[in-house]
């Protein structure tokens, strides 16, 4: 499977089970709140198959995961549990399309 598909199917899978597991938390615009965390969730496995740096599948992730996680941390101020799942997502995510993206 081409590294672009791979990455764009765990990065639905992750956005899907990212704002299933916020479903319920209050927000105030609830809507707003499960589609930004779907997409950012999104972003990390679209760009991670997209992306080709001189680095392991694992460290690309950590990198990617953090980057696109900040913005979301910075606005929230909920920086641990937004870093920590970003970071881990992006790991396991650039692990799987290293070892099993082709192209």
């Amino acid at each position: 499977m081409s590294r672009l598909l791979l990455g764009t199917i765990c990065g639905l899978v992750y956005g899907a089970l990212s704002a299933a597991s916020m479903l319920p938390l209050g927000f105030p615009d609830k809507q707003a709140a499960l589609a930004g965390a779907f997409l950012n969730r999104f972003a990390i496995g679209f760009v991670i198959g997209a992306a080709r740096l001189p680095l392991p599948g694992w460290a690309q992730g950590l990198i990617f995961g953090l980057l696109l996680s900040l913005p979301d941390a910075i606005i929230t101020k909920a920086y641990a549990p937004i870093l920590v799942l970003g970071v881990v997502g992006g790991v396991i995510i650039g692990i799987i399309v290293g070892k099993w993206g082709r192209g």
